[in-house]
């Protein structure tokens, strides 16, 4: 089995940063296997964010490009999500995934 958990989420003003973690465990190796960002605001479909394969190669929707910056830690087993310059449309719940797991999600929300 595997386990994703992540946290860093929180409330922040227009124009300030989080960063997320995902803690990966049991069979999830993050140095073999994609990791993604997902996020989903309330009352609307899920939608990736940002996608960090194996080899390192990064991809970013295009509505954060720029402004988030995923990475990852192979020591930890834990990848990162950098966000900068946030928006009030970037609030939502920010979810971890890879393979067929899922994690539980942390709460952004971004005033303005």
């Amino acid at each position: 089995q595997g386990q994703l958990v992540e946290s860093g989420g929180g409330l922040v003003q227009a124009g300030g940063s989080l960063r997320l973690s995902c803690a990966a465990s049991g069979i999830i190796f993050i140095r073999l296997n994609a990791m993604e960002w997902y996020r989903q605001p309330q009352g609307k479909q899920r939608e990736l964010v940002a996608t960090i394969t194996g080899g390192g190669s990064t991809n970013y929707a295009d509505s954060v490009k720029g402004r988030f910056t995923i990475s990852r830690d192979n020591a930890k087993n834990t990848v990162y999500l950098q966000m900068n310059d946030l928006k009030p449309d970037d609030t939502a719940v920010y979810y971890c995934h890879s393979r067929q797991f899922w994690g539980q999600g942390t709460q952004v929300t971004v005033s303005s």
